[in-house]
């Protein structure tokens, strides 16, 4: 017969894993800090701007899955009671959220009544469906439309789509890479004078009786050559420095938001139109099953977004993105 001053050394026997239950507990805590290496490997990769120019911005497209990750991986340790590496996962958990949360949290203000509504598209050299292109034009009523390795062909389907009636003015170089479609009379366009690999389609259109700048936008993509991908962002941030607060620059940066050049570009005086409205999270590319936002409609301080998305365009391994923007009142 057991006495009552035995039962706490009993629980506590029945509460000691077993020795193949400490192994596991081993094993799984061992394969947890490990996997938490790389994620703290890659945020330390962020926080010092080592992908800027190198090929460690290939693995920084995902730093918003490696949160993900370092979360789940979180919850196991505690379950497993790793006190220690716990500490440590919570530290990481939170230093990345610190990096990641802005994005999720609408900052945007009271906007005014005068509206510009904008669209880019990357055709992958042309063969996106100029029908759903017409459709997005007429669904979203789009005023400004930016199409990224936009080829003669590409032109002259969309110019049996009927473009010209919805957008009859142009900014065209399918000879470079980008083209710019308006439903306002462009004013000074042209070629951005930038030194980015491919030349930049621009010009200013007149809305609520302001001069508004837009920039098409495509840069190199960092598989093919980091340093030439963060020459292009860099020019582009030098451009935006000099563009004014009314200019909007859209469509495929090859960039996310925790790329450190895009983070300088964003700094250069631009915003993210998703971000700020709290749609932090909007991946663009590949179409069929959007991994990575590198699609971006970004735009200065003299206008406010007041609705973003994206759409698919079948024909295209690009998702294309939108946005309302609003002139904000002087």
């Amino acid at each position: 017969m057991t006495r009552i001053d035995d039962y706490p050394q009993v629980a506590s026997q029945r509460r000691q894993p077993t020795g193949v239950g400490r192994v596991l507990r081993g094993l799984l805590l061992f394969c947890c800090g490990f996997l938490l290496f790389f994620t703290a490997a890659l945020t330390a990769v962020r926080l010092l701007g080592l992908d800027d120019g190198t090929y460690l911005a290939l693995p920084m497209a995902g730093f918003p899955y490696a949160v993900a990750a370092t979360i789940v991986l979180t919850l196991v340790v505690l379950a497993a009671s790793g006190r220690l590496l716990l500490v440590l996962a919570i530290a990481l958990v939170v230093t990345q959220l610190f990096q990641v949360v802005p994005r999720f949290i609408p900052h945007n203000t009271t906007a005014s009544s005068v509206r510009l509504r904008v669209a880019a598209a990357n055709t992958d050299v042309g063969k996106a469906d100029p029908q759903t292109i017409m459709a997005l034009v007429r669904s979203e009523q789009i005023d400004v439309l930016s199409l990224e390795e936009f080829t003669a062909a590409g032109v002259q389907a969309l110019d049996r789509a009927g473009i010209g009636k919805l957008l009859p003015y142009h900014e065209l170089h399918p000879e470079i890479d980008s083209s710019i479609y308006s439903r306002y009379p462009l004013v000074l366009s042209g070629l951005l004078k930038a030194a980015t690999k491919w030349q930049q389609p621009t010009a200013q259109i007149m809305v609520g009786g302001r001069t508004v700048t837009i920039v098409a936008v495509h840069t190199y993509y960092p598989p093919g050559d980091p340093q030439r991908w963060a020459q292009d962002l860099q020019a582009l941030g030098g451009a935006a420095k000099t563009a004014g607060k009314d200019t909007v620059f859209l469509g495929d940066f090859n960039a996310t938001l925790d790329h450190a050049t895009m983070r300088n570009l964003l700094a250069d005086g631009l915003i993210d139109s998703h971000a700020e409205l709290g749609r932090g999270w909007a991946p663009t590319w590949p179409s069929v099953l959007p991994v990575f936002q590198l699609d971006h409609v970004l735009h200065g301080s003299g206008l406010t977004a007041v609705r973003a998305g994206e759409q698919t365009i079948p024909g295209s391994d690009h998702r294309a993105v939108f946005a309302e923007l609003a002139l904000n009142q002087r």
